[in-house]
């Protein structure tokens, strides 16, 4: 079952961040079709937060995707080497979204293994937003693709989490944000081999 497109424009980015553990997301690309089970996320408070790309309302030819209503993509190019997965989220105007962290591995693991160059035994094949972004195919022409569509969409496949088995900790790398960066808004699977930074 495709998430709706009525899910994504849900205005609690955090609860949504929070709900789209377990979530399938998958990707088909000439024919062949690869999906990871989302197991880490991080929440982008839009306008009011410091370490989003549309602080301060800002607007330009890169973040205007996320002024978009929910249920797009956001990807973008971090370092110059890897690409970053986002879904938009909330309504029109408001840029919430979240970024997909850490996927495990569901189907498809032999073409992950060739875009990665590892076994899918190894958690580093899809752990960390650059790494599952690769593992699942997802490179610059993904940016403001819809998620309902049959390039890349999402699925529930009935997989949840008790409140004890996620854990909220403060989002990585986003020390330019100042208090912000503080902020408990990255949540991943307890145990999980797959996240990305297990221990914060």
């Amino acid at each position: 079952m495709k998430l709706p497109l009525s899910y994504y424009s849900n205005q609690d980015v955090l609860f949504l961040a929070r709900d789209l553990l377990g979530k399938v997301l998958f990707t088909e690309i000439n024919g062949e079709k690869t999906a990871g089970i989302i197991v880490e996320t991080e929440a982008y408070f839009g306008i009011n937060d410091k370490a989003s790309h549309a602080y301060g309302g800002r607007r330009t030819d890169r973040t205007e995707t996320l002024y978009s209503h929910g249920g797009i993509s956001y990807v973008y190019l971090c370092y110059g080497i890897h690409h970053l997965f986002n879904i938009v989220t909330s309504v029109e105007d408001e840029p919430h979204a979240v970024l997909v962290r850490a996927v495990e591995p569901l189907i498809g693991k032999e073409i992950m293994e060739q875009r990665r160059n590892m076994p899918v035994s190894k958690p580093a094949i899809s752990a960390g937003p650059g790494s599952a972004a690769k593992a699942l195919g997802i490179d610059r022409s993904f940016n403001k693709k819809d998620l309902n569509g049959h390039e890349i969409w999402l699925e529930d496949h009935g997989i949840s989490y008790a409140p004890d088995e996620i854990i909220a900790g403060s989002r990585i790398g986003v020390a330019y944000a100042q208090e912000d960066a503080l902020l408990p808004w990255r949540f991943f699977v307890k145990g999980n081999k797959y996240v990305s930074k297990p221990n914060k």
